[in-house]
């Protein structure tokens, strides 16, 4: 058995315990990480990776059929699915050196491709060794959910995990989960040519803002997705290429394939957390620096079971490398989180919906709203359809809300804001190149402002003050 001592010893190689890793060993800390899985952990293998390379080779079948509004003839693609998933694969491998054992080690981090289990409080075991540091951090991640729907055991079903290994398209492909990884996946099926039907429980994109969440469900069922709302899944049936999923309230719904997306589950099996006196129950249980009930012990990402995103993880490993390496305080906060979800159009939000701002603040609120057709690049690249809504208080953003094109890319804006606590007149006083979808952020900004200004008596009387006595 080989023993070893090390500052900090990280377990699990998915965004977050790299981010700590490589952070801790190039500051000059020592570092272990435990792997027993794929180096890159979810987001390269099974999830952000693989799901965006899809949505993009979706995308060019799509864009080969939507041409007639611009005067170009539609065509209808020729899908090589094996090909498809070639694209995927490639995309994966791409980045996959980033991730890589290689790298680590050349950046000093010793790499066991084992998993981690605490023996102690201050010890794990990875396969013939045992490690003992000076601060452990968690970041085991998480996996899909599988619900315990009666029959699911006797029929074949797919996770995200697996769905990419399909060389062939679904003919009809089932999908039990009407959230973002649900709905991601059921487009890029759909314009790969598949037959989709989304059932949900309860509301599609029920985290969302209704009216937002709206013109993606709108757009989708639009392509073509049967999206099945209040469908609460009550029993399974069927065999590979014929499945049924039954609903509470009778209805029946049958497909050749079964996608289980009903959300994930902290990574908490086979830790030994009860050695370490770590508290955990569906999750682990962290303070806002991110720390356990041992405190020589830090859980990040999904584990903790906060928001479940990959720059959420990464986050958290830069707040705890400023109290572990420099002995900061540090804390994490969640009000300034983006969350994306990658159909199109878009659908990204910041801070606060317009429900919880009302909620939270009352008749404090104001909601400025810009349609995309306010927009002038929208209006040429045929991209109207969508909506910024930004909560504001007391002249400062405390939330925001895009559906459209390149929503995720428009939502950074407003992130930041939130991050640092900026006044509206800072959005406004920012100059967008013309034409682009960034300028309806400033338009937002400045549509706060206009009535503030225009249909203002006192403004007017200052001005025309101001014009009688000029020279």
């Amino acid at each position: 058995m080989e023993r070893i001592r090390t500052d900090i010893c990280v377990i699990g190689a998915g965004s977050g315990g790299l981010s700590v890793a490589a952070g801790a060993a190039q500051m000059g800390a020592r570092v272990v990480l435990l792997e027993g899985g794929r180096m890159g952990g979810d987001c390269l293998n099974y999830g952000c990776v693989p799901s965006k390379a899809l949505l993009a080779a979706a995308r060019q079948a799509q864009v080969m059929g939507a041409g007639a509004p611009f005067g170009i003839a539609p065509e209808t693609p020729r899908v090589d699915h094996a090909a498809v998933r070639a694209h995927v694969r490639r995309a994966i491998a791409a980045i996959a050196p980033h991730d890589s054992q290689e790298r680590f080690e050349g950046l000093g981090v010793r790499v066991i491709r084992e998993y981690g289990r605490f023996i102690s409080p201050a010890e794990v075991q990875a396969g013939d060794a045992v490690i003992t540091a000076r601060r452990f951090v968690i970041a085991t991640g998480s996996s899909p959910f599988i619900p315990p729907l009666p029959g699911l055991d006797g029929v074949p079903f797919l996770t995200n995990e697996t769905i990419f290994d399909l060389d062939e398209c679904p003919r009809h492909l089932l999908v039990v989960g009407g959230g973002p990884v649900g709905l991601e996946l059921a487009q890029a099926h759909r314009r790969l040519g598949a037959r989709v039907t989304v059932i949900e429980g309860e509301r599609a994109l029920g985290r969302d803002d209704p009216e937002l969440a709206a013109i993606v469900l709108e757009r989708l069922r639009g392509e073509g997705v049967e999206i099945a709302e209040g469908a609460m899944v009550s029993r399974l049936r069927g065999q590979a290429g014929d499945i049924e999923a039954v609903t509470s309230d009778g209805r029946v719904f049958r497909g050749s394939h079964l996608l289980i997306a009903a959300g994930r589950k902290a990574n908490v099996e086979g830790l030994g957390l009860e050695a370490a006196a770590v508290e955990h129950d569906r999750a682990i249980r962290v303070d806002s620096g991110m720390r356990t009930t041992n405190r020589r012990i830090h859980a990040i990402g999904d584990v903790t079971g906060g928001p479940q995103f990959t720059h959420v993880a990464n986050y958290h490993a830069g707040v705890i490398l400023r109290s572990m390496l420099f002995g900061l305080p540090s804390k994490a906060r969640t009000g300034h989180i983006p969350r994306v979800t990658y159909t199109d159009p878009e659908l990204a939000q910041a801070g606060l919906t317009e429900a919880q701002a009302r909620k939270l603040h009352g008749g404090r609120l104001e909601v400025v709203r810009i349609p995309y057709g306010a927009n002038d690049r929208a209006v040429a690249s045929g991209q109207t359809t969508g909506l910024i809504k930004v909560m504001v208080v007391k002249g400062r953003p405390v939330g925001a809300s895009i559906a459209g094109a390149q929503a995720g890319e428009l939502i950074g804006l407003w992130a930041l804001a939130l991050a640092n606590n900026m006044k509206m007149s800072q959005i406004a006083a920012m100059v967008a190149p013309y034409p682009t979808l960034g300028e309806i952020s400033k338009r937002a900004a400045g549509a706060y402002f206009s009535p503030r200004l225009f249909d203002s008596h006192v403004v007017k009387r200052v001005v025309g003050f101001v014009q009688r006595v000029l020279p």
